[in-house]
């Protein structure tokens, strides 16, 4: 019984420190988040309604109003691409409350809203790695970003175009 609680507090400990790969075997260097790299996927923004008011600084999102992908600074929302198009995209309508549970990597518990919040004093996400998504993502959903590998970008499709961020 003693080595089995022993191992279970030995997980517990390395889980606070987690790194996660997807797709791949390991996370490379610092990284708290990373991917497989020569991808055509990247991460999918929510597209919110209403910005929330509580967004902690570096909250990336797609404002389904204005339909431009959005980042909180200290003190406002900046602009990360021209309006763009959600025709395509499905939205739950549904009368259902989701739950306010959230993802947490790299800490045991966080104050900052969100649904998956990386938080760690020396790891950061290490975007999926995608070259030239303009040609090589045949159906780009809106409000998705990864790193372009050609031209060393951070590349945000808005639903109609990609904007590239050095």
């Amino acid at each position: 019984m003693k080595k089995i609680v022993l191992i279970i507090g030995l997980l517990s400990l390395e889980m606070l420190q987690a790194q996660v790969a997807i797709g791949k075997e390991t996370v490379d260097g610092d990284g708290i988040l990373d991917f497989k790299p020569n991808t055509t996927n990247g991460i999918l923004l929510p597209i919110i309604e209403t910005l929330p008011t509580n967004a902690a600084e570096g909250t990336i999102l797609m404002d389904k109003n204005d339909k431009v992908v959005k980042m909180k600074t200290d003190s406002e929302w900046i602009s990360l691409s021209d309006p763009g198009s959600i025709d395509n995209v499905f939205f739950n309508t549904s009368t259902e409350t989701p739950a306010q549970t959230n993802v947490i990597i790299g800490s045991a518990t966080t104050t900052a809203p969100g649904v998956l919040v990386l938080e760690a004093a020396d790891k950061a996400l290490i975007l999926p790695k995608v070259a030239a998504p303009h040609t090589s993502v045949k159906n780009p959903f809106p409000g998705m970003i990864c790193y372009d590998t050609v031209s060393k970008t951070l590349a945000v499709f808005d639903g109609l175009k990609w904007s590239y961020w050095k």
